[in-house]
Order: structure tokens, then sequence, then C-alpha cells
């Protein structure tokens, strides 16, 4: 169901996979399963963290709806599912300067014409200048990126297609790269048989971060992808034209980025105000 009608990934059904198995893992068959057995679930998740309680426990309504539009069960025990209280973290950014001293040191090594250095460019382009998640990134067809056509097709999340822009910067950085990219290849990041891993990709992403002297742990695919969305709310760009361009389906989504830069806005209130350190106290501006 969740591939045919829903259009859901590779990942997205590997993970709910995971879910449903864990699930069974501490209270057995998951369609014999009574609301009693299902209420067990609150205490062997315990220990986990409150997003992966609310992750598994969305996993298993949509499963125990399926179940009964099916006529595999007659009842759903779904209410019995733990659930935890959640604040959504802000996304973790990288201020300007920080992405553009990731830009210098592997632009610089790039100049050098080596081919890794010529892909790791590429790679950080596309990242941080069309906001690609790391799947839709490492699985790009070899030829996404045409010349003279300043967006890509995007077969993304969820099976949906959108239009990405593609900077003329990530344009050139592609063009230069592709001469090192095997004629054979069905990819434009190629690895052994397939493309490149989405591992192998954080990999690379954080030892860029390293060069720039950017604290690796601070810095992975997705959080070039905030910034690029980030930085563009702060430019002034539309919170619908951004939903678009990173593919969300639901603005809410999107509408994060909009507290990301209201925080940002206060901690430079408190940093930079006349009198955030007039007599050791701050101007009190919390949000």
């Amino acid at each position: 169901m969740l591939a045919a009608e829903m259009g859901a990934s590779r990942n997205t059904l590997l993970a709910y996979r995971r879910d449903l198995e864990a699930a069974m893992e501490a209270i057995g068959s998951l369609e014999t399963a009574g609301s009693a057995e299902v209420g067990r679930l609150g205490g062997a998740w315990a220990a986990l963290a409150p997003s992966t309680v609310a992750r598994r426990s969305a996993a298993l309504r949509r499963f125990f709806g399926f179940l009964l539009d099916e006529g595999f069960r007659a009842d759903d025990p779904s209410a019995a599912l733990p659930r935890p209280s959640l604040q959504r973290p802000l996304p973790r950014i990288l201020e300007t300067h920080e992405v553009e001293a990731m830009f210098a040191v592997v632009g610089e090594r790039a100049s050098s014409g080596e081919p890794l250095a010529l892909r790791n460019l590429a790679l950080l382009e596309l990242l941080y200048g069309s906001g690609l998640r790391a799947t839709e990134l490492v699985s790009l067809p070899r030829r996404a990126v045409r010349s003279g056509q300043p967006f890509l097709m995007l077969r993304g999340k969820g099976d949906k297609e959108r239009l990405v822009p593609v900077s003329s910067r990530a344009a050139e950085a592609v063009r230069n790269w592709l001469p090192h990219v095997p004629e054979s290849s069905a990819w434009l990041f190629p690895s052994g048989k397939s493309h490149l891993s989405r591992v192998r990709l954080f990999q690379l992403v954080r030892a860029m971060a390293a060069l720039a002297g950017i604290a690796p742990h601070r810095v992975s695919p997705h959080v070039l992808r905030h910034a690029f969305a980030t930085h563009l709310l702060a430019g002034g760009a539309d919170l619908r034209v951004l939903q678009s361009l990173l593919g969300h389906a639901d603005i809410a989504t999107t509408q994060i980025y909009t507290h990301v830069d209201a925080a940002r806005l206060v901690e430079l209130v408190n940093a930079r105000h006349p009198l955030a350190t007039s007599h050791g106290k701050g101007v009190g501006v919390d949000g």
C-alpha cells in the first residue's frame, strides 16, 4: 500500500519495516495484539527518545488502520499506543560565512583539476545551491544537469516531481566533473556498480567542513539543505516558493524556517544590542 498507493520511497519503506519489526519483537503478532499488548509498548520503549517513540507509534497507527481497512482485523487498538509530547527542535544551520569558507577551501582544491576534488565541489554546489536531499543528490542521473537549462526535474520524496533551480556555479561545477564520469554510468556520481551512497556523502561533507575549520559534527547534507532554506528566507524568498523548492507536502514543515530566522534575530539582539552588555545585563529579549 505504501509503495503502490502512497508512492513511498525505498528508505521510507525500510523505516516502516524496522518500526513494525521492533513492535513485533516487543509484543508478538500485530494482527492479533489487543489494546493490553499494545499498551505495553510504552514501557518497552521507555528508554527511547520521544521522537523515536512518536515515529514508531505513527507507523503502527497506519499499519493498524491498514489491517482494519483490508478486513484483517475487526478493531483498531492504536488508541493504546504511547503518545509522547514533542517539541520540534529547530534545525541546525550554518552561518553564511561558514558556507563561504567551505566553498573557498573546496573550490581551491578543485582548481587543481583533480577528479575527486571536482566531484566534491559539484556535490557541495548542488547541496547548498539547490537544497537537494541526500538521496536526491546521490541518485541524480548522469545527464540530470543540462547545458543552458537553469533547472532540473527531480523525482523526490513520495515519488513527487518538482523543478529545482541550478545556479550557474553549480552548472559549471557539474560541467567540470562530467568528463570524469564514465560514459557507461547511469549516475552523475557513480561509485562501484551503483551511485555514491548517502553514508559516503555524509562522510565527504563532514570532511569538507573540517577542511574549512568547522566542527564536523555540526555539518551534514541535511544541514546544508537547511542552510539553503534559511539563507533564502533571510534574503526575502516567499514561503510558498520555498515550500515548492524544498518539495515539502505541507507548508507547516517549511514554516520551521521562520522560527529559525526569528531565533537568530533574538540571538543577534542579545549579542549586539548596545544595552546587551550594559552593567552585565542583557536586554532581556527571549522571543
